[in-house]
């Protein structure tokens, strides 16, 4: 085991964590005024000081959002091992900062000794199959058992990654084509980016698709 793979204190990571969940829950926050405001300026029954309202209810979070991502960074920056792990999320296709802050933020409370089917299973990525009476087995799903937190900091890196990525694509479209779901390939990304975290968290090596994806060519 690496010094990439131990060596975060716990206080770190609590915090770096309860932060990134305060920004998370702000910026749900955010999204429902913004859904309020488009829908105030579409109504004329909407009196001006309620949309004037809901402005700087927005810009207010905003900015409170954006202070709490530098707190982020300045935390992150000042742990070495973090800055490591940051660097290392941030050289996966589809992961920008705001993926990687979310990313590290719930990885990095992870106890060291667990596997990389301990870490799917944590996050709920790990299929789960339904069976009706004793013999018709339905399609798998998700177990959606684990953190939801980690799941959803690993979808937008997942859709980024399925239409960006050429490698990713190929291996999103090779499911398409074998009929399964849209969202049962996109989980399937999910679970091999997760994969490959474990392995750059581990090795403290940067990202290589031909690990990801030893059986995809292009053409």
């Amino acid at each position: 085991m690496t010094l990439y793979y131990t060596g975060i204190s716990s206080s770190s990571s609590m915090r770096l964590r309860s932060i990134v969940r305060h920004i998370e829950s702000l910026s749900v926050q955010s999204a429902r005024n913004q859904n309020r405001l488009h829908a105030a300026h579409g109504s004329a029954s909407t009196p001006g000081c309620v949309v004037q309202d809901l402005k700087r209810s927005v810009a207010s979070l905003e900015l409170r959002i954006t202070k709490l991502r530098r707190e982020v960074m300045t935390l992150v920056r000042q742990d070495d091992l973090l800055h490591k792990r940051y660097e290392l999320l941030v050289s996966i296709p589809g992961i920008a900062q705001v993926s990687a802050m979310q990313l590290l933020a719930e990885l990095s409370t992870l106890p060291s000794e667990l596997t990389v089917r301990e870490w799917v299973a944590h996050s709920g990525l790990d299929p789960a199959h339904e069976m009706s009476g004793t013999s018709v087995i339905k399609a798998s799903r998700i177990s959606r058992a684990g953190n939801r937190h980690l799941r959803r900091a690993l979808y937008m890196p997942a859709l980024v990654a399925s239409r960006c990525d050429p490698h990713v694509k190929a291996f999103f479209d090779s499911l398409l084509a074998r009929k399964k779901a849209r969202l049962q390939a996109l989980i399937a990304v999910a679970r091999k980016l997760l994969h490959a975290i474990y392995g750059m968290f581990r090795n403290g090596s940067k990202y290589d698709w031909t690990k990801l994806f030893p059986l995809i060519t292009l053409s």
